[in-house]
């Protein structure tokens, strides 16, 4: 019997090395699908790298942050939304596996002598870990990215000061401006399709780069100001060598696939099939009555109008509350007591309220209320993709904008009027109401009044979906001037984020020390030094925001 098992078994062997040939164990374990990193094309990664970090800015910008910045508040799972309720722990770990793929993409580009490639994954390097920096403050960033090498210094990486990573980000940026000054045709190995902002255009990768750095010199501008105010002028005497993005047609805008709920707008409808996650996104009164105070045209590009306004006739019989002709009237006795909004166009939800969904006499109060007396974000962020639903990263609104705020410092960087309307124009364009834009800068409230408050106020609204950079704005300047709600757990806005509690535990020593440099208030003593109420550096000694 063991004999006929025997042969038997030796009859497979031969025959299966004969149809299919014998091949050594090594060869028999390699993956014919899978990538091999020592030969691949950085084109495979580069995709992923600036998809990701697409999707971690728009996600910032259209969620939480457009909370904090109160261009939105939720009426469900509204917690971290409106009242900045971030459960003591935030995690970065998305953010550094964008930058361990773009720095394959760099060592990559580096052996192949990819001097575009390079020059892309410098930007994409600034961009990331700016912020990262922007958000937490001191961060692991010369260490960083060096697990694979091994060893307790690179496992457990120490943190960099905030002003140094700062440093860091403009000296790569400088780098990158050299690396993407040529022409198109004088490099090799084209992005192509891999590069979704701009299909593998060089002078548009070197315009934004430069942008870039205009953001970061005013970033520091409160704590470094002869830095700040050196390296802004340098960049805009000489447009020739540090081109910058000033059409719209330049903006580091990435558009979304729409084929899976990961490739789509976030808080879509299309693969929510409940549309909960779209609902429970209101309209923030503190966005709303800013909008129609200016007569922004705008506000029809962002939001819905109410469904059914309210109407409150003192001339109804007492218990009056009924609908007619599209609007819902009520008798003075019905709202005795309420706070209700009859505005018959534009309703936003008061900030951080208590019983967001009740607001405004709702008839249901169930998350994401299908209230139709608030005004709900427009009818094209149902949707998984369009021409509007781009992750903006980088814009020419923003940019004049910063140059606007330079002038108004008096640094040599021309008119701050000329600029300032030149940030408006691009944002009405982007939005498609440049139609309105000759009649809205010369309102009473719009029309140049040579102040910081205005800009910023102005550079405010036009970062509807890219509230981060708002936020980062807000923090150095104070401005807008905004006020917390009744249910946010401080009575002032946050200005950075938690550690993150793995990074506590595993890289504890590191990590103390980078929460030791935080500088407490009297709004942090609940959390102590690891708090959303802590300054970092770029905050300390500035008196700002508050």
């Amino acid at each position: 019997m063991k004999n006929n098992q025997f042969k038997i078994f030796s009859l497979i062997v031969l025959f299966s090395c004969s149809v299919f040939s014998c091949k050594d164990l090594t060869e028999l374990n390699a993956n014919p699908n899978g990538v091999n990193p020592l030969t691949a094309n950085p084109n495979l990664v580069l995709s992923t790298v600036l998809t990701e970090a697409g999707k971690v800015f728009v996600t910032l910008g259209y969620q939480d942050m457009a909370g904090v910045m109160q261009h939105t508040q939720k009426d469900g799972f509204s917690g971290s939304h409106n009242s900045y309720e971030w459960g003591g722990s935030q995690s970065w770990a998305t953010h550094y596996d964008i930058l361990r793929n773009n720095q394959y993409v760099y060592d990559r580009a580096v052996e192949l002598n990819l001097e575009l490639h390079q020059g892309i994954s410098l930007v994409m390097k600034s961009m990331m870990f700016g912020l990262i920096t922007d958000l937490w403050g001191d961060a692991p960033y010369t260490s960083a990215l060096k697990g694979a090498v091994g060893g307790a210094n690179n496992t457990f990486p120490s943190y960099d000061s905030q002003e140094a990573i700062y440093t860091g980000i403009l000296a790569d940026l400088e780098k990158a401006n050299t690396l993407l000054s040529k022409n198109a045709v004088e490099y090799t190995g084209a992005p192509g399709t891999a590069d979704v902002y701009y299909q593998g255009n060089p002078a548009k990768w070197r315009k934004l780069a430069n942008s870039l750095a205009l953001r970061y010199y005013m970033r520091i501008s409160s704590k470094k100001p002869d830095v700040a105010k050196a390296g802004i002028e340098k960049i805009v005497g000489n447009a020739t060598l540090y081109p910058i993005i000033t059409a719209i047609a330049d903006d580091a805008a990435m558009p979304f696939a729409g084929n899976s709920n990961d490739d789509s707008w976030p808080a879509n409808a299309v693969y929510d099939a409940s549309a909960t996650n779209y609902r429970r996104l209101k309209m923030c009164a503190t966005f709303v009555n800013k909008l129609l105070d200016l007569k922004d045209p705008r506000i029809g590009v962002w939001a819905n109008k109410v469904q059914i306004p309210l109407v409150i006739d003192a001339n109804l019989p007492k218990g009056t509350d009924k609908i007619e002709n599209g609007k819902r009237y009520l008798s003075p006795d019905k709202v005795l007591g309420k706070e209700v909004n009859t505005n018959p166009d534009y309703v936003g939800l008061p900030v951080a309220i208590i019983g967001g969904a009740t607001y405004n006499l709702s008839p249901t109060a169930e998350q994401a209320a299908n209230n139709p007396h608030v005004s709900w974000l427009n009818d094209i962020y149902k949707q998984a993709k369009g021409p509007l639903l781009k992750s903006r990263l980088m814009s020419a609104a923003e940019v004049r904008f910063i140059l606007a705020e330079a002038a108004w410092k008096g640094w040599a960087v021309g008119d701050a009027k000329t600029h300032y309307d030149a940030a408006i124009k691009a944002s009405f364009d982007t939005w498609g109401v440049g139609s309105s834009y000759a009649s809205y800068i010369t309102g009473k409230d719009v029309v140049y009044n040579g102040t910081q408050k205005q800009i910023i106020e102005q550079k405010w609204i036009s970062s509807w979906t890219a509230a981060a950079e708002a936020w980062f704005d807000y923090r150095r300047t104070g401005f807008p001037e905004l006020t917390t709600g009744p249910a946010s757990i401080r009575k002032v806005l946050p200005v950075r984020f938690y550690y993150m509690l793995d990074e506590r535990n595993l890289n504890r020593i590191n990590a103390e020390a980078a929460m030791g440099k935080l500088e407490t208030t009297t709004y942090s003593e609940a959390d102590g030094k690891n708090s959303p109420w802590s300054k970092p550096w770029v905050l300390q000694g500035t008196g700002k925001p508050w």
